[in-house]
């Protein structure tokens, strides 16, 4: 499968030019031959904004931001995996990202599970136990946003539920660079599965985004990784479904022995 990153900039509060920003990029996807475009968290609204402005543009999966991207994913002939607030049918707004198809059809939505900070958790509600996975150019996808992808065991149950490619928005900030350089590779290779993490740039309210777009190998390899944080870019990678599950961890697993993985932290002894 071929994919494109799009590591963007964002207009705050302007969902408008951000999907004028969107629609460039699903053409020159379209143009390269990709089969899925993944844009950042939160790219059509931007993310650090205030909570009272993430609600006010908050919109269900179906909303009008939803049927402007399903549109473009038509005429271009390419699937987006897109970020934005999304409200629920209970009220509460979600850091979501949505996948729609390049027949224009919503294929998942995914909202964040772990929410990172004051940041987070002053706007949103934390997603709850649903991972979709869809299949996208002959391989299967999940989605992670942004600080789930830290999280170990998220990952691995992706991966346990055949996960191909682990698809991750994101808005990375400094000084986290470690993320993106060390801990999305060791995402990929302790679970034999690519990861294709697109981040924002420029910078923010109290946040400078820092870049590095990249896509992991199985093998825990580095295909391509976009620049630091100042400028967009569009990152084009082809993953070889031959590199998949090169390592031996998942099948190595003893289950037996992480049951305390999942309970609460003790208070340590001898």
């Amino acid at each position: 499968m071929r994919l494109t990153l799009f590591q963007a900039d964002a207009e705050p509060g302007t969902p408008h030019r951000n999907l004028d920003r969107l629609e460039r990029a699903a053409a020159e996807a379209a143009g390269r031959g990709s089969a899925l475009l993944i844009g950042p968290e939160m790219g059509l609204t931007g993310y650090d904004i205030g909570a009272e402005a993430v609600r006010a543009l908050a919109e269900p999966a179906d909303g009008p931001m939803a049927a402007r991207v399903a549109e473009m994913a038509r005429r271009h002939g390419v699937a987006l995996l897109y970020g934005y607030p999304e409200r629920g049918a209970d009220g509460a707004v979600y850091n979501a990202a949505q996948l729609i198809g390049a027949d224009g059809r919503p294929r998942l939505n995914q909202r964040k599970t772990h929410l990172y900070g004051d940041l987070d958790r002053g706007s949103f509600a934390p997603g709850g136990d649903a991972f979709p996975t869809v299949e996208i150019g002959g391989m299967r996808v999940g989605v992670a946003i942004c600080y789930d992808v830290e999280f170990p065991e998220l990952v691995r149950r992706h991966a346990l539920a055949g996960v191909d490619v682990l698809l991750v928005p994101t808005a990375l900030m400094a000084p986290y660079e470690v993320v993106a350089t060390t801990i999305v590779p060791a995402r990929a290779f302790e679970n034999g599965i690519f990861v294709a993490y697109a981040n924002r740039c420029g910078r923010e309210g109290t946040l400078d985004y820092c870049g590095l777009s990249s896509v992991a190998a199985p093998d825990g390899s580095v295909l391509a990784r976009a620049g630091d944080g100042d400028g967009e870019a569009l990152l084009t990678v082809d993953l070889d479904p031959v590199l998949r599950r090169v390592g031996t961890h998942l099948a190595d697993r003893r289950p037996d022995l992480y049951g305390a993985v999942s309970s609460a932290p003790g208070k340590g002894g001898s």
